[in-house]
């Protein structure tokens, strides 16, 4: 392909998932705003399902074409750069102050699936019956988040007992934001990743590289996006939401899933096993500890996860 239309169509991914994130996030923000959901609880429900399509795509496409490696590799590999990148630049950037009700359960889950994923591969095989406690941790994460919203609707019409009206118009143009943001970065995000790889091998970058960077960390733009414009729009709690969100999603529901399109015993390699899920594990400990402890983030959480995601990527390279 012409060297200029690969140009060309790297930048219109860059456009896209830049506009697509800024349409995406303030859908969100109205939602929240309009129904009395926290942020958080926004985030981490509605920002998250929507942003982890991609690696639920990729994960059990990979499992369908053979591809077992790049499935379970993808689901793991995405909450580790959830945490050592995306989460790590957000708190760096912005070392927010968490709502004990809301985050405590939510870290503790993320942190049990990603321990409970280590224990049941183990033996180099995720079975399909005993990754249905996985979903468990999943169904009781999603009830705690209809539980929170309850309750934040609640306290919202105790602060403001007048109803909001909102006119028809302007719920479909908002909800079309929303839906047309995440589109947009998903399209977006595949563009990047495949011109991205290919204008990377036209400069000599070695492929070795390219699969750790742009595939790795490619089924994770939707997140990077999401956090880096809620960075720029400060809404610290929105991007923590989505992230932890993600992560349960990706821990508990991705891989079971996996299991039962691969006939109920996925297949777990053993680099799986000896590093990238005791890195994700360590990663999850460090990113939840100090907030669950102190009730906020710091910014050296923000250095050390960069610097163990930055480790991490060297051992995989060499």
């Amino acid at each position: 392909m012409n060297v200029w239309i690969t140009v060309l169509l790297f930048l219109l991914g860059l456009l896209l998932i830049v506009k697509g994130g800024d349409w995406f996030l303030d859908g969100a923000v109205w939602i929240a705003e309009t129904t009395g959901v926290p942020r958080f609880i926004i985030g981490a429900t509605i920002v998250s399902l929507a942003t982890t399509l991609p690696e639920l795509t990729v994960s059990v496409t990979g499992v369908l074409q053979g591809e077992v490696d790049l499935a379970v590799g993808n689901a793991v590999g995405s909450v580790t750069a959830n945490l050592g990148l995306i989460l790590g630049i957000s708190v760096l950037c912005i070392p927010s102050v968490v709502s004990k009700k809301q985050f405590h359960l939510k870290a503790i889950l993320m942190v049990s699936g990603a321990a409970l994923l280590l224990v049941l591969c183990r033996g180099g095989v995720l079975p399909f019956l005993p990754s249905l406690v996985l979903f468990v941790i999943f169904a009781v994460y999603l009830g705690n988040n209809i539980v929170d919203a309850r309750a934040g609707m609640a306290e919202s019409r105790e602060e403001h007992p007048e109803r909001r009206t909102v006119s028809r118009r302007k719920m479909c143009m908002k909800l079309a934001m929303f839906a047309l943001g995440i589109t947009a970065i998903v399209i977006g995000s595949r563009l990047l990743i495949d011109y991205g790889s290919e204008l990377a091998l036209l400069l000599g970058v070695p492929s070795a590289i390219i699969g750790v960077t742009m595939v790795a960390i490619g089924t994770s733009l939707p997140e990077l996006v999401t956090t880096l414009t809620a960075i720029a729009k400060k809404e610290a709690s929105m991007s923590v939401g989505n992230i932890i969100g993600a992560n349960v999603i990706d821990l508990t529901m991705i891989l079971p899933v996996c299991s039962a399109v691969s006939g109920g015993r996925l297949t777990i390699g053993p680099q799986t096993t000896t590093l990238d899920l005791p890195v994700c594990l360590l990663l999850c400990c460090v990113a939840v500890l100090p907030p669950l402890f102190k009730g906020k983030f710091y910014r050296w959480q923000g250095v050390l996860m960069l610097a163990l995601y930055a480790g991490y990527v060297v051992l995989l390279v060499t």
